[in-house]
Parts: C-alpha cells; structure tokens; sequence
C-alpha cells in the first residue's frame, strides 16, 4: 500500500482550500481596489469554483471511495466546475481587454461547447470508472492509482475541444493587451499566468487519451500551483485588474474661472466620439459652478453617463479642478489624480498663484508641459 500520494493530495487540497478562503475574504473586503465590483466578483467566483468547489470534488473522487455511481457522479461534476473555471476566466479576460464588452464569435463557441460537454456527460457510460482491485476499496483508497476514468471517444473529444478553445482565446487576448499595454511589466504576468495555466491543461489532455493516472495527479498538482501563484497575485498587486478592466478616455483641467488650462485624450475615434457630446454637455455644466467650488463643502465629485463615470477631484488652495472621464472611479483612481495634482501644483505654483486673481488674462500656453506629467503618471492607459 502507497498512501504517500493519497496524504500528499489531502495535505495539497488543505492547503489550496486555507489559501482560497483568505484570498475570497480578501478580495470582497478590498472589492472597490479590483477596478470594479464585477470584477472583484468575477474572481471570488473563479476562486471559489476552481480552489474549493473543483479541488472538493476531485479529491473525493481520487482519493476516497464511497461507491462507484457517487465516485463516479463526483467525477462528472468535477468536469463541470473545471469548464465553468474556464468560461468565467474568459470573461474576465474579455473585460481585461475592454470593460463589459463580451465578442460574440467566441462565446458562442464556448456555449455550444458547453452544450455539447454538458450533454456528453448526461450520456450514459459517456465516462467509465476503473477500479483495478477485487476486493472492496476502505473510504480512504490506499493507492489513488488503483481508480481511474475512462472518457469515451465523444465526451472526449468535447472536453479537449473546449479547454482547447478556451486557452487558446486566454492567450490571444492576454497576448493582445501585452502588445497594447506601453508599461509590458504590468501587462506581462497576465500573459505568463496564462502560459503557465495551459501546462496543466495539457496533461489533462494527456490524461484523456493516454489514461494514465500520473498525468490526473500531475494535473491537480500544476492547477493547484497555478491557483497559489493567482491567490498571491490577487492579494498583493489587485492593482492589475484595475489596469487592465478600467479605461480613461481624457484628462481635463479647468480654472475656477471655468477656463480650460489643458486636456488631454487617451481614446479618440468612434469609441471616444460615442458619449463625447454627453460629457461635453456635463463638463459645460461643470463649467458654471467651478467658480463657486472653493466655498462648497459638497463638491460633486463624480457623475455617471451610461458607459462612463466624470470623476471631479477639486483644489481649493490653487483654484482649478482636475476632471477624468472614466470607465470606472475607484480608489485606485483617486490616487493617481492626487499624485498627478499635487505634481501638477508643484510645476505650476507660480502659474496657479498669479491666477488668484481673476481678472488677470490667462496664458494657457504656461501650461502645455501637462503632456509630460500626465504621462508620466497615467503612462500604464497610454
């Protein structure tokens, strides 16, 4: 009797169900630092599927035996959580590369792939359960290689079809945003993790076709790897899902006097032309109350379009506001523009203090060195 790989997987899947319980607990008290709530969501939703739900159902399956149709049925659940894991990362990644934005040739795809999976496994025998000893197995299976699965040729062909088919769509989008991305550090530990996620899919393909146990155990082993190097990343830089889930299409800076002292656009074309005369409309409306702000205590500081938010951060001292169309406002966010404003304040001190009087004519041109320290600030959305 081998119990080593039975107290090895048990030892794993403690592990993995601690780490995924402080990564939920962490993401949904720290929700409004992913980028957007959905987000935050999404990735709750994908930790608890492939960390604690999947990882349950796999180990009783492997590693216990309470009968051959409980064994069995745990089994064909497991295949389902691992292709819902999949589909929910693909959603992610499709609003990495734009916010809410599903393409639809791919996810129908992957519906019709999940309709065919789904199917396969309501087949009768579509997988088959190998117990290779006469006797009667005790709860806990003293050797994991003496149970097995065998996947006929269609529901086969469908699983290896489908996780095909997701991570190939993962590393096109992932290698999409690298290219885009001006910062590649930010960028490049998405495309990674999705480079190293496809290992382990791979010998789950492996273990379809070849049937050999040692390629199940090597899978269970890289997704439980995989998940840690995610859980990690999760708790220590969620910074990453805001970066690549949110978009900024301009940065506007108005005097008090309702003056526009400069503007830049990150998005131009269709897309940025789509709400560009609603958040003219609003920032015109903003416009007329600058000159008032200093002595509000309730300042607006965000208004909400349909696919946009107009994020306002005021500064009283010097007298002008610093206004981001954005896709979402988030503390992430408010940071930047902090750090953005007081650099701002500090090149233009002398500029903004002169401008303390209002009937002093303004020189926008004193200003057209913004460019550089927007840039320099905001250069991971450029």
């Amino acid at each position: 009797m081998n119990l080593i790989p039975s107290i090895s997987l048990l030892v794993g899947y403690f592990l993995i169900i601690c780490l995924s319980l402080i990564t939920i607990r962490h993401i949904i008290q720290n929700r409004e630092k992913y980028g957007t709530e959905l987000i935050a969501y999404l990735n709750v939703a994908t930790i608890l599927n492939s960390g604690i739900i999947y990882s349950t159902l796999f180990i009783l399956s492997v590693v216990f035996f309470i009968s051959k149709e409980i064994n069995l049925l745990l089994w064909n659940f497991s295949v389902i959580s691992s292709s819902a894991t999949l589909t929910i990362s693909a959603v992610i990644y499709s609003f990495f590369r734009e916010y809410r934005k599903i393409q639809l040739f791919p996810f129908l795809t992957i519906t019709l792939l999940s309709g065919f999976l789904i199917g396969g496994l309501i087949i009768p025998n579509s997988i088959e359960i190998s117990i290779m000893v006469s006797p009667p197995l005790s709860f806990l299976i003293p050797d994991i290689t003496l149970i097995n699965y065998h996947f006929k040729l269609f529901i086969g062909l469908t699983i290896i079809t489908f996780q095909i088919t997701i991570i190939l769509y993962l590393l096109y989008i992932s290698s999409i945003i690298n290219i885009k991305t001006k910062n590649k550090i930010d960028s490049l530990p998405l495309f990674i993790n999705t480079f190293i996620y496809a290992i382990p899919i791979l010998m789950y393909i492996f273990y379809i076709i070849l049937r050999l146990s040692i390629y199940r155990e090597l899978y269970i082993t890289l997704i439980w790897i995989t998940n840690f190097g995610v859980d990690i990343m999760l708790i220590k830089k969620p910074e990453i899902f805001f970066i690549l889930s949110n978009r900024i299409f301009s940065i506007n800076i108005y005097h008090k006097s309702g003056i526009l002292l400069y503007s830049y656009q990150f998005v131009k074309g269709p897309l940025y032309q789509k709400d560009s005369a609603i958040w003219g409309n609003i920032i015109i409306g903003l416009n007329h109350i600058l000159s008032e702000f200093v002595d509000k205590k309730d300042k607006i500081d965000v208004l909400q379009t349909k696919n946009s938010e107009i994020v306002v951060r005021y500064e009283d001292d010097y007298g002008y506001a610093v206004i981001i169309i954005t896709t979402k406002k988030n503390a992430i966010l408010e940071s930047l523009m902090q750090n953005f404003s007081n650099e701002f304040k500090e090149r233009y001190k002398k500029e903004l203090s002169d401008l303390q009087d209002l009937n002093r004519i303004i020189e926008v041109a004193e200003f057209n060195d913004t460019q550089e320290i927007i840039e320099r600030n905001f250069q991971l959305y450029l």
